[in-house]
């Protein structure tokens, strides 16, 4: 099996060194539009090769997309009229799924498209983030199925094995709203707490004195790489500020019952958001 993965940063990069690692891929073709990443990726071993996109994909059995949703989508067309009439498949491993879906909607060839989310990551981006075992025991959302061609899904569904994911099954739309409330959301609240402490406190000292675990872990997500979180929450724009309508409802009834001095009130709050631990634990 011949791979291209097609954005050479924590996500493609983490793909390359298990689907290697694991005898998925014989050979690995990386593409990426900055020499920098391109040269990393060779000199540490995560690709065999660099080439042009569409030479890759002529050389590759699987196509995978890790760059942004909004370039995964410009090239999407491209690639299948190019993989038409093969067995050739391509996947991306975007984090919003319906405007890449209505790209290939019309496509005669858009059986060989298979759409993947998996919901793994870190807040670190680039070639040198890359790490082993990243989707291990994770989900990997698997978007309109019954789109995709039975060979096709499959050799998708196969990788999803080797990386030892959970498949879990569901259509565009769907998908796009629930992340928004669960994945979106996260990344929003984290970026405006650290630019609310940073605006209030000016003493780095402060920050790194008084900084506890729960500080830590919630502003964890605010290290994340704009240049990949900026189009997502454009992309999945509706369903975002839906979600921050109701985050800001739930902050302003928080405010309202400290106000008040209302306890009672606070802690019915605090109880109803307890039931979390009934889901995550």
């Amino acid at each position: 099996m011949t791979v291209a993965v097609v954005g050479i940063g924590l996500i493609g990069g983490s793909l390359m060194i298990d689907l290697r690692k694991r005898g998925f891929a014989d050979r690995i073709i990386g593409v990426d539009t900055n020499l920098n990443h391109q040269n990393i990726a060779l000199l540490c071993g995560l690709v065999d090769e660099n080439d042009t996109l569409y030479n890759a994909v002529d050389k590759s059995d699987l196509i995978i997309l890790t760059t942004p949703v909004s370039t995964n989508c410009k090239m999407l067309p491209g690639i299948l009229d190019r993989i038409a009439g093969t067995s050739k498949v391509v996947t991306d491993m975007g984090s919003t799924k319906a405007s890449i879906a209505k790209a290939s909607e019309n496509h005669p060839v858009r059986g060989r498209y298979v759409a993947v989310h998996p919901m793994a990551g870190t807040e670190y981006s680039g070639p040198l983030a890359a790490i082993g075992k990243l989707f291990d025991y994770k989900n990997a959302i698997i978007c309109d199925r019954e789109l995709s061609d039975e060979d096709a899904l499959a050799k998708v569904e196969k990788m999803l094995d080797v990386l030892n994911m959970h498949k879990v099954y569901m259509n565009s739309s769907d998908h796009d709203v629930h992340v928004a409330y669960i994945s979106h959301i996260s990344h929003i609240t984290s970026f405006s707490l650290a630019l609310s402490v940073l605006e209030k406190e000016h003493e780095e000292q402060n920050i790194l004195t008084l900084a506890g675990g729960g500080f830590e872990s919630t502003v964890r997500l605010a290290k994340s790489n704009g240049e990949t979180w900026a189009p997502i929450f454009l992309e999945n724009s509706q369903f975002i500020l839906e979600v921050m309508d109701t985050y800001i409802e739930k902050m302003n009834l928080f405010r309202k019952m400290i106000t008040e001095k209302d306890i009672n009130g606070l802690k019915a709050l605090m109880e109803e958001a307890n039931k979390i631990r009934k889901i995550l634990n």
